[in-house]
């Protein structure tokens, strides 16, 4: 039988369009799969957006369970000659403080040569920095034959733990190579440079010495070799801007925790938010949210909510007695007056509400756990994550098997289709053939 190159040639018809509407109509049986597919997917997409929010929920509730964040303490300074930091060690007080002097570097200059690129050694040198205090180390710099001003600043910049930064200075008629301590106060101030050999290629004069910061607290006279004094103070550093007074008051920090608690009630009503939003439905439209109906997402609402509207054991036992109410839509509301006065006059009992004697007891711990209950392996959210991943894996398997049958089967259609152009290309030259016979025939008897 003859191969037919393209369907229809040989018969006629539109072999070709037809098989196009089979695959068409067998590949319509894909439609159901990617639509389930395309669910599963937009549930993994939500799921993963709840687990977001659960998981921004819990870094706030895990600052409110650090029972340091109660304890820590914050620095309120008055006027511009010292700014304050204090750490755990620090109490709370008030001080006065008077900067009489900063703490400075010293400066040393050379004597001016009119060329900075003539050489000032014929030979190898070592050039010895020295420093005012007693305990300070002198510093050998090697100097190589035939350097000039220049090469001597590079030499003794190159060398490790100097001490002291060169720059040549210009004064306006020649150059001058100067030497700035790297270090403030007296003992660090560079005092002088030593040759060795007979002769000093390069003398120096100190131009201005470095000196110890002079500063008062309390009335209490400090020196300090630079202008961050830690331990005058106990647990507080100072950082001196200026010669002047500053008052510095050391005080419970209430402005971390009120921030904490804001970023607490924020975040949960977000989490609250983004629950809403994904278990929407709209009656008038008919649209529905990605999760509405969802039984993991309903799990995670009614487990949060009533550990939020749950007490604890304490002075504060329930959320609303440091003015965080729970409203009837499910979002958290902040008395900013009853949390103010909870905050600024009873932190240990606030720290015994949110932190509690252990990491579980408190609320944000109670919270924590319940949280990481539900992000757990066989937890509601990633149960459902897993669970639409595993349906989404089985429908891109189903999904392989059929379009590989639906390819066997259009193969299958092109064969028989390709077989049967053949045959009726055939058939329709047996008629061509048989036609010109009889027509042949008839002329020979109308002849006759």
């Amino acid at each position: 039988m003859a191969t037919i190159s393209s369907l229809g040639i040989g018969s006629g018809l539109d072999l070709n369009g037809l098989l196009d509407q089979l695959q068409e109509a067998e590949r319509g049986k894909l439609e159901p799969i990617e639509r389930q597919l395309e669910t599963q997917q937009t549930k993994i997409s939500a799921y993963g957006q709840l687990q977001s929010s659960l998981a921004q929920f819990q870094s706030a509730s895990a600052a409110l369970n650090d029972s340091a964040l109660y304890e820590s303490l914050s620095t309120n300074v008055g006027g511009s000659a010292v700014t304050a930091a204090a750490d755990g060690e620090a109490q709370p007080g008030n001080y006065n403080v008077t900067v009489d002097r900063l703490a400075s570097a010293g400066t040393l200059a050379t004597n001016s040569v009119a060329d900075p690129e003539a050489s000032r050694t014929d030979t190898d040198r070592t050039l010895t920095l020295q420093f005012a205090g007693d305990d300070q180390p002198s510093v050998p710099v090697q100097i190589a034959a035939g350097s000039s001003l220049e090469y001597i600043r590079d030499a003794i910049n190159a060398t490790e733990d100097s001490g002291v930064s060169a720059s040549i200075i210009f004064d306006g008629e020649e150059y001058r190579l100067a030497l700035n301590s790297t270090q403030t106060g007296e003992a660090a101030s560079v005092s002088g440079l030593e040759w060795d050999g007979a002769d000093n290629p390069l003398a120096a004069d100190v131009i201005q010495a470095g000196r110890d910061a002079s500063l008062n607290v309390n009335g209490i006279a400090i020196t300090s070799p630079t202008n961050q004094v830690e331990g005058a103070i106990q647990g507080v550093t100072l950082n001196l801007q200026e010669e002047g007074s500053s008052t510095i008051a050391v005080e419970q920090d209430t402005r971390a925790v009120r921030e904490a608690v804001t970023s607490f009630v924020d975040a949960y009503n977000d989490l609250k938010s983004t629950m809403g939003e994904l278990t929407s439905f709209n009656p008038e439209t008919g649209e529905a949210g990605e999760l509405n109906g969802d039984s993991a997402t309903r799990s995670v609402e009614s487990r949060l909510r009533s550990v939020l509207s749950g007490g604890v054991e304490g002075q504060f036992s329930m959320l609303s007695d440091i003015g965080i109410s729970l409203q009837r839509d499910g979002t958290l509301e902040i008395d900013d007056g009853a949390l103010d006065d909870a905050i600024a006059n009873n932190q240990d009992a606030l720290s015994t509400f949110f932190a509690g004697d252990s990491a579980e007891t408190g609320m944000a711990g109670q919270l924590n756990q319940t949280i990481e209950q539900l992000l757990s392996p066989n937890g509601a959210v990633t149960g459902a994550i897993t669970g639409a991943e595993n349906r989404s894996e089985s429908l891109v398997e189903r999904y392989t098997r059929m379009e590989q049958s639906i390819e066997q089967t259009i193969s299958r259609y092109r064969t028989q289709f390709g077989q049967l152009d053949g045959m009726i290309a055939q058939m329709n030259q047996t008629s061509d053939y048989l036609t010109q016979q009889f027509d042949a025939l008839d002329a020979q008897l109308g002849r006759s």
